[in-house]
């Protein structure tokens, strides 16, 4: 009897789950209504931003549906670059494509990975965010890179960020989310105050990004 009360209630359960993720894959995903990204300020705590443009082809295989490219120079004339790749719910959420594999591929050396914790401006507590330093000669590239999805969620792995999303699917019918790098040439011996200096810079894109963050319908 129980055994039989048992099975019952497991088939149940997967007739549920079934019906559930039916009525999920058929819902139309939403489009994109407006990017809003480009919005982002160009003057952040003493930083003045400038637009720029990777190669097209570069854009071609990023696919992203909104893709941000943008140097800021602080007071001092020291340069860092933003970029931020939106993907909506059509494209999946996210780029398949990492600094791990693309920096090899331009000719640097992977030489330090790690993780930063980034406080945000408008809740207690920190974000942890993805550390890297690659090498090309006697040039290093210092970068801080994140997944972020339904506006304020900040992940540092792409499965987290696949788990958020399959979520947001269910719930909202929308999984968009975007890949966030910022990252500035050192050398060798500024390192550490770079590291620290995108450090305070992530912390202020974190706190507007959820402002411009895109529309979707």
């Amino acid at each position: 009897m129980i055994a039989k009360r048992t099975f019952i209630v497991t088939a149940a359960l997967l007739l549920l789950t079934g019906v559930v993720v039916a009525r999920v894959a058929l819902r139309p995903a939403p489009v994109v209504l407006a990017t809003n990204l480009e919005n982002l300020p160009r003057q952040l705590g003493g930083y003045s931003g400038v637009d720029d443009r990777f190669p097209e082809e570069v854009y071609r295989v990023l696919n992203a549906d909104m893709n941000l490219y943008r140097h800021y120079t602080d007071r001092s004339g020291n340069r860092l670059n933003l970029y931020i790749g939106y993907y909506g719910t059509a494209k999946g959420g996210r780029t398949g494509h990492n600094p791990y594999a693309c920096l090899p591929g331009a000719g640097f050396a992977v030489v330090d990975t790690g993780t930063s914790l980034i406080g945000k401006v408008r809740s207690e507590g920190e974000v942890p965010v993805n550390y890297l330093r690659a090498r090309n000669g006697g040039v290093s590239i210092v970068m801080l890179h994140w997944y972020q999805t339904a506006g304020n969620v900040v992940l540092d792995k792409g499965w987290k960020q696949n788990v958020e999303r399959f979520w947001g699917r269910i719930a909202r019918n929308r999984n968009d989310g975007a890949y966030v790098q910022v990252d500035m040439e050192a050398a060798e011996e500024a390192v550490p105050k770079t590291r620290q200096q995108l450090e305070r810079f992530s912390e202020m894109v974190l706190d507007q990004l959820p402002r411009y963050w895109p529309v979707e319908k």
